[in-house]
Order: C-alpha cells, then structure tokens, then sequence
C-alpha cells in the first residue's frame, strides 16, 4: 500500500484560529497533518526569525484522520522551521498556511506572516500554498468565528489535491492564494502577477505641525492597477487570485542582460557595456541555472490552474 503523503500547516493567526481549523478539516481526507502554529497572534510577522523557540506543547484539533499538532511559542516561520527540523525525518509533500484572515496582495505580500511561514517552508524543499481569504478589517487581528471559511477551504483543498498529485508549474515555489469575501463553489480563479502597486496605503494626519500614520486604506484604483494582477483580480473582479511567487529574489532579467556586471566592472552604463563581456554573462547565467529561462509563467500557469479538479 503507498504510503500517505504528509502536509504541513501553519498560520499567522495562531493555533486557535477558525481558519487553520477549516483548511486542515478541508485537507485532511487528502494526507496525514502535521500541524505546527504559533501560540498567539502574529500577523505581520514576515519571515521573522528570533533565536529562541519559547513554550510548545501538544494540542488536539478536531479534525479527522491522522493529525499531529502543535502549539509553538514562535513567530510563523519559526514554527515551520522548528516542525521541520524535529518532527520530520524529510520534508513532508506539501505546506500550506492560513487561511489568514485578510487578502495578501500587492507590493506588500512580504510582510504577511502567513506568506514569510510559507516561503519558509518551501525553503526546505516542499510546494506550498499561502491561503488568505477577503475580510473586514476589524477581523485581521483576531479569531472572529463571524467569519467564514468554508469556500476559502474547499478552494485551497481543490489546489491542494492538484499540487500533490503533478506538482506546481516550473519554478513556481509558493502560490499565494487570495479569495474574495463572496467567493462560492462557481467563482472564477485566475493565474495572476503580484502588483507593483500598495494594496494597503497609510493614512496621514497633521497634528500639532507634525505628520502621523493614523491607520490604513485599501487603494485599488482601475486606471493605474495592472491588468494581470492579484490587486485587479481581487478587490476589482472579485475572483479568485492565484499567483506564483519564488524564494529566490534575484532579479534574473538583469543576470541575463550583462549590464550589471558591466557597471560593476566600470565597463559601462546601464544599457552599455561590452558586448564580450555581456555575452560571457549569459553563458554563465545559462550554466547556472541549467540552461532555463526564468520567466513568468503566465500560460502554462492558467492552464495548470484550469486543470484543478
């Protein structure tokens, strides 16, 4: 008999939270669980890593099958970082973290927590999956059972399924997964960028001659967002945004071009540079990355994701 594959869960909000609860109900028919959460709240976390790990104990979710869970005094990344290096013996098959309360798009995503947990996790090796569901903003903070999760779980369990049964598309290493708050079983999903644009902008105020931040806004404004971004597919077409992101940061269009190994080597300017050294550059670049291109997967993404059971 083959053996069970084993997903990760995480979150930002904390081990309590209703939506790691409705994602681990909703993928558990799928795997065994192993679950390991941060004890409080911790949004906005990043992929914050103290050095120390503080109290974790055991606890019990109610959630069928083969279930492991924990509650670790830590911030999200940690918890995954700890889950992986003392519960495991290998990387499980997939990780998955949320569902957060709130949307993750935009400029912005590196702050979320329930991001920073998963790119963590796909740093050990597995595909992962960032769930974040549309709510009001006097939820983000909290483990309101006034929200529901119930469509956001069925969604990610649906991509879930796919990812464990044929893998992500080529160096794709997260896919951040945004629901709108009216989602239902028949809302569209669409394979899209992450803005260049804040999602969330900061509101200001002058008081007594000085500025202050005293809050935040959504900014979704149709004539600058771009068309193919989770920000447009969101907030202004209230569909499922699903956007493949990477743990490598490394802008590759500007290893493939030359121009900045030129400007390093005072060869040239931006736009310049010899055309020897350019050349050599890209072979280099090709051997590096075993002859592949890194571009955006844009096609073969939405096919991939029309493929989702």
């Amino acid at each position: 008999m083959a053996k069970r594959p084993l997903i990760l869960l995480s979150n930002d909000d904390g081990i309590l939270s209703p939506g790691l609860l409705a994602v681990a109900r909703a993928v558990a028919p799928l795997a065994q669980l192993l679950v390991a959460a941060p004890a409080r709240q911790r949004s906005g976390w990043s992929r914050a890593m103290p050095a120390d790990v503080g109290h974790v104990e055991r606890v019990a979710l109610d959630v069928p099958g083969s279930v492991e869970a924990w509650s670790v005094d830590a911030s999200p990344a940690m918890a995954v970082r700890w889950a992986l290096s003392t519960r495991v013996a290998s990387p499980p098959d997939l990780a998955i973290t949320g569902i957060n309360y709130g949307e993750n798009l935009g400029v912005s995503i590196p702050i979320s927590g329930t991001l920073g947990a998963a790119c963590e996790a796909a740093s050990f090796g597995p595909p992962a999956i960032a769930a974040s569901l549309e709510t009001d903003a006097e939820h983000f903070r909290t483990i309101s059972d006034e929200v529901d999760f119930s469509v956001a779980a069925d969604i990610t369990a649906r991509i879930a399924r796919s990812i464990l049964a044929s893998g992500l598309p080529s160096h794709v290493d997260v896919l951040n997964v945004n629901v709108p708050r009216g989602a239902n079983a028949g809302t569209a999903w669409r394979w899209t960028r992450v803005s260049r644009h804040h999602y969330f902008e900061s509101v200001v105020e002058v008081r007594g001659g000085e500025r202050h931040i005293v809050g935040w806004r959504t900014a979704a404004d149709p004539d600058v967002i771009e068309p193919d971004s989770d920000i447009r597919a969101l907030a202004l077409d209230q569909l499922v945004s699903v956007s493949p992101v990477t743990i490598d940061p490394t802008a590759h269009s500007g290893l493939v071009s030359g121009d900045g190994q030129a400007r390093l080597d005072g060869r040239g300017q931006i736009g310049g540079g010899q055309d020897g050294g350019a050349q050599d550059n890209r072979h280099l670049t090709a051997q590096a990355s075993g002859g592949r291109q890194f571009v955006h997967p844009h096609y073969d993404g939405q096919v991939w994701l029309d493929s989702c059971p």
